[in-house]
């Protein structure tokens, strides 16, 4: 089978833009009227080629989410198997995020939310509202509830 050099430049392009999954190829092929055993050839040149490589867009993606959008793992994780990346690939991306990092992003954004709540006089309220704003971000309950312990205390 001879695929369309246009296409094989194109989806190059597509890739080396920024990092992609092979889902979001697949797609991308689909719209160009590409299909089945041509898509799977182009999608495997672009591996082989080194333009499509999921385990670095798992990193790569979680490492930017936590850092500028400071999603907590379960959030991280959810977005990368909606992406139909593999658990391994998922596990190598969540690495990327360093514990104590992770507990310091969990406690200023919980620090930020408090002083955004200042008004709120009771503490139950305050607490289920920092819990819920942490919780929607993606970070696991147990450790929200518990950085939320330390940080009421703390007053």
């Amino acid at each position: 089978m001879i695929v369309r050099k246009d296409i094989l430049v194109k989806a190059a392009n597509f890739c080396a833009y920024q990092e992609r999954t092979h889902a979001e190829v697949r797609e991308r092929l689909q719209k160009w009227e590409v299909w089945g055993d041509d898509a799977e050839e182009i999608i495997a040149y672009l591996i082989t080629e080194n333009f499509l490589n999921e385990e670095r867009f798992a990193k790569i993606f979680a490492g930017s989410k936590f850092r500028v959008k400071q999603w907590g793992r379960q959030k991280i994780k959810y977005e990368l198997k909606a992406r139909k990346l593999s658990e391994y690939c998922i596990k190598v991306g969540l690495a990327e995020i360093e514990d104590d990092d992770y507990i310091e992003t969990l406690k200023t954004i919980l620090d930020k939310k408090k002083h955004e709540l200042r008004t709120e006089k009771q503490s139950l309220i305050l607490k289920q509202k920092l819990a819920r704003y942490a919780i929607g971000k993606g970070f696991e309950s147990a450790l929200v509830w518990e950085m939320i312990g330390k940080i009421i205390i703390k007053k």
